[in-house]
């Protein structure tokens, strides 16, 4: 048996299985004359008495702090011909993105990203007006973000250039989301378009003619927004419950929650928040658009689930708070451990050929 045969999330699990890290405790019953949505979340997974109240297993590690704050933790890898391509993106949008990602996680848990440590491995002949760029990037994402970036380390690579960011936040006890805390008949959202990612790195592997729609795609690719202040917003929200960041694309990223819920999802692909300019490009080159959305990877937009009762309430005041459209595209179901998400077109059922991105298996 291979990796290839067990997958990225297999590995993990794998680690897992011998590193453990402490499983979060049971969420606390809701209270049921709570307050509407901007009150904290009843959700609270109180910590062990360990340092570390949540390792392996969610978008960051979780450690135990005194008083109202827990640290957040998370750290990637971007792996030149693995996660980018040296000529297809610009080195100062590759420091914004290496960036992005990592920051994203945090978002993910209802936090707030507060340091960074950038290590590098690169070959001695890149330019150092390459690495000028790289570090401007980096340095613009950590102004827009509030982020310090604190050490590091740098050595020399054979060739491949790598980049880990790992990214210190902090987060409210009672504003933590986990993935494991979805509950059947939660509505499934998500905060904005996606597929575009997708598209535009689809556009950039076809070598199509590069018109407005299609720019606008392959910026959404090079240069992702990673969604701070509405990770931070739905975190206060006592009816938001499970969250993680669509890094991998919806199909991989929604059976993380099933996993860590115990619980099915159902999708409403008519449903999904498509732009018109993946609709324009998708019509002009013969892709589908929702299998985009579901399969792409790369939006780092969130996705949360949401109690039913309240998901009208959170919905408008996200509106007016954050000036956005909390997307409504499924809901979680009581069935489905151990299955596959369902994917509906007005009610009838349908089958994405994209399956998200795995480390591993994706070619």
């Amino acid at each position: 048996m291979t990796l290839r045969d067990i997958g990225e999330f297999g590995l993990i699990e794998r680690i897992h299985a011998r590193f453990g890290g402490n499983p979060p405790a049971e969420p606390a019953a809701e209270p049921a004359a709570a307050p509407a949505a901007q009150t904290p979340s009843s959700k609270v997974h109180p910590a062990p008495s360990s340092s570390a109240a949540l390792g392996i297993g969610d978008d960051c590690a979780v450690i135990e702090r005194p008083g109202d704050l827990l640290e957040l933790v998370t750290t990637d890898l971007l792996i030149e011909d693995s996660h980018f391509l040296r000529d297809a993106i610009d080195p100062r949008q590759l420091g914004r993105k290496s960036l992005a990602v990592n920051l994203s996680d945090v978002a993910a848990m209802g936090g707030r990203p507060r340091a960074a440590f950038l290590s590098l491995a690169l070959p001695g002949e890149i330019e150092l007006d390459w690495v000028d760029a790289f570090l401007e990037g980096v340095d613009e994402r950590l102004s827009e973000s509030g982020v310090e970036l604190l050490g590091g380390d740098t050595t020399r690579s054979k060739g491949l250039i790598v980049i880990q960011f790992t990214i210190l936040g902090d987060v409210e006890r009672s504003h933590l989301k986990l993935r494991s805390a979805a509950q059947p008949g939660d509505i499934i959202c998500v905060t904005d378009s996606i597929g575009d990612s997708g598209g535009g790195l689809q556009a950039l592997l076809d070598g199509v003619e590069r018109t407005p729609a299609v720019e606008q795609l392959v910026r959404k690719h090079l240069d992702p927004r990673p969604h701070l202040a509405e990770g931070a917003w739905l975190g206060s929200c006592r009816g938001v419950h499970a969250m993680i960041d669509l890094s991998d694309g919806l199909e991989s990223d929604i059976r993380r929650i099933m996993e860590r819920s115990h619980c099915g999802a159902e999708i409403e692909v008519s449903q999904l928040p498509i732009s018109s300019e993946l609709q324009e490009v998708s019509a002009e080159h013969r892709w589908s658009a929702w299998e985009l959305a579901v399969g792409g990877g790369e939006d780092y937009a969130l996705l949360c689930s949401v109690a039913p009762d309240l998901y009208q309430e959170i919905a408008e005041g996200y509106r007016h708070g954050l000036g956005g459209e909390l997307h409504a595209v499924g809901r979680v179901t009581a069935d489905g451990v151990g299955n596959d998400p369902v994917y509906l077109y007005e009610g009838r059922r349908v089958d994405p050929t994209r399956r998200g991105f795995d480390h591993f298996r994706s070619e």
